[in-house]
């Protein structure tokens, strides 16, 4: 989904940078709550393999690209302000030295995949979480249906900026259709990758995991009452 530079006009590239300054900036204050000397490691971790995922690129159409995204991931596994802070390394990285993405395209990028993606997978992932059975096995299936929903609407948002700023002379209703439809089947696949990582790192460290934190409080709390 990375947006090249000069696909948006230059008021909408600004604003969505306005945006993912504002939402980084809050991160980094934020993210302190989120992480310890024992998750902290977790955070460099989910920002390699997200960098490695993304690097399976296919065109969408009209300059765009499809790859998984990893917000809901990120989200699930270091918290959803930390996770806004790893996709947003991962963009710059890209940006500044493989030319994916576009320097003046950044914002645009970040306030898509760092902030939308993110922001809709652990929002769907705490709902489906409220809803299944209170224990460690419902992490994963939570963490892959936010994963499934968060890519299709990181790619309607993209199309709406495009309808407001898109530079490029193709019909928003021939973007929208390639971008929604090639990233239901993005989604897939990511709902896929994030319920196979998710569900082996709760298997294996389930403290590690920000999104079982409110489980593990009260697995703790049974042990200590039988053990007294």
């Amino acid at each position: 989904m990375h947006v090249p530079d000069g696909f948006l006009d230059a008021p909408t590239s600004v604003a969505t940078g306005v945006v993912a300054a504002g939402v980084v900036g809050l991160a980094l204050t934020k993210a302190r709550n989120e992480l310890d000397d024992r998750t902290a490691p977790m955070a460099g971790l989910v920002a390699a393999f997200v960098f490695a995922a993304q690097m399976i690129n296919f065109p969408v159409g009209a300059g765009t690209s499809g790859h998984l995204l990893g917000g809901a991931l990120a989200a699930v596994l270091v918290g959803p302000w930390t996770g806004v802070l790893c996709i947003s390394v991962v963009l710059l990285v890209q940006g500044l030295f493989m030319a994916d993405g576009g320097i003046t395209a950044l914002g645009t990028n970040i306030t898509l995949m760092g902030v939308v993606g993110v922001a809709t997978g652990w929002l769907v992932f705490a709902g489906v979480r409220a809803v299944l059975p209170k224990k460690l096995g419902s992490i994963a299936p939570a963490a892959a249906v936010g994963a499934l929903l968060s890519v299709p609407v990181a790619a309607t948002v993209f199309t709406l900026l495009f309808a407001i700023g898109g530079q490029a002379p193709v019909e928003t209703g021939k973007v929208f259709t390639a971008m929604v439809g090639w990233h239901l089947l993005i989604g897939v696949g990511e709902a896929v990758v994030t319920f196979l990582v998710v569900g082996s790192v709760v298997a294996a460290r389930p403290d590690l995991v920000h999104g079982a934190r409110g489980l593990l409080a009260g697995r703790e709390l049974e042990i200590r009452k039988v053990a007294a």
